[in-house]
């Protein structure tokens, strides 16, 4: 089980041994990263935007589902297909207005991307200018596209550093200066470890879910 596989996570050398294990599967989802077009990034946004609170494959199915109707240049209310039963957004009516007023945001969104902001000023734009971005989205979006070195601090990241004693707990609410201290703690474990931050990230979301998807 996902679960259990995190609780027997131990020590940095099972660490090590885990990820020789994905290391090769790891980087290839990495590489397909930094191949992903300028126009794919409305959708990949689309994506972060609909994964909070819901599963990965959920969002992943009506992000492609958005796509086959052309989302980003028809005008139509996505809510229905985010209603899905079978592949059920959560708070779907929030997300759906998100998602509409992404679509006349991503003109500007789209000229930043294409500025030589760098990464972490980057993610700051974003947490500002994105309704319904936070710190762990606008960092899941830009690792989605080829950046590196942000930490994604979802459940399955926070309760692997637990385990590993990078952090004492797990905090009740995530605000950006504790991201910030997280992230930090975070990057000087990956540099001790010698396995980059990025990933480490993928290794322990496999980890949780049982599977390396994005």
């Amino acid at each position: 089980m996902p679960e259990q596989a995190i609780s027997e996570l131990k020590t940095v050398t099972d660490l090590i041994t885990l990820y020789s294990r994905r290391r090769k599967e790891i980087k290839r989802r990495l590489r397909d990263f930094k191949k992903v077009k300028s126009s794919d990034y409305f959708y990949e946004l689309v994506y972060c935007l609909l994964t909070p609170q819901s599963s990965a494959e959920n969002a992943l199915y009506v992000t492609e589902e958005l796509r086959r109707n052309n989302f980003e240049k028809n005008g139509f209310n996505p809510e229905s297909i985010l209603r899905n039963r079978n592949k059920y957004i959560r708070f779907h009516k929030t997300k759906s207005k998100r998602l509409v007023a992404l679509k006349s945001s991503y003109p500007l969104i789209k000229k930043i991307l294409r500025s030589k902001i760098n990464s972490h000023d980057l993610r700051d734009w974003l947490v500002k200018n994105v309704d319904g971005f936070g710190m762990k989205e606008a960092s899941h979006f830009l690792r989605n596209i080829g950046y590196s070195d942000l930490a994604i601090l979802d459940r399955h990241i926070l309760k692997c550093l637990r385990q590993l004693k990078v952090i004492g707990g797990l905090p009740e609410s995530l605000t950006v200066k504790k991201y910030l201290q997280i992230e930090k703690k975070f990057k000087n474990f990956s540099d001790k470890c010698g396995i980059s931050m990025d990933e480490l990230d993928l290794l322990f979301w496999s980890l949780g879910t049982g599977r390396i998807l994005k």
